[in-house]
């Protein structure tokens, strides 16, 4: 079965990045498929590389990268609820005169086009806000 997973919770204020990262190892383990996770709301938050949890904490931006390096999921944020919210890649960055940037790969800012795909190529839809 392919999944697909829509991430709306900010990272160590809502239970809902972990609980999507606990879910998606839980059906790799039971050998289903996991077609990407889509970053909305205050989840584009996960996908900033400035996150420093202390050391005795579960960092989330490096627990999805692992996901994906170990499984080759995909990781899109949204890219208007990243912008609005001050996450931004390189080139928004040069895009829109700002010093500095804190999304970078494996991470891929998209459009709702991206959402609408996955839940497409999904058989179930599952979301954690």
């Amino acid at each position: 079965m392919q999944y697909g997973l829509l991430v709306m919770g900010a990272p160590y204020s809502s239970p809902a990045p972990h609980s999507a990262l606990r879910f998606a190892h839980a059906i790799i383990t039971r050998g289903h498929q996991l077609a990407g996770v889509f970053f909305y709301h205050d989840g584009v938050h996960n996908a900033s590389s400035l996150m420093a949890p202390p050391q005795d904490e579960l960092n989330l931006r490096e627990a999805w990268l692992e996901l994906h390096q170990y499984h080759d999921v995909a990781l899109d944020v949204c890219i208007a609820a990243a912008l609005r919210r001050g996450l931004m890649s390189e080139s928004e960055a040069l895009r829109h005169g700002k010093q500095a940037f804190n999304i970078v790969s494996p991470f891929e800012l998209t459009g709702l086009g991206q959402l609408l795909e996955l839940q497409h190529r999904s058989d179930r839809f599952i979301t954690f806000a």
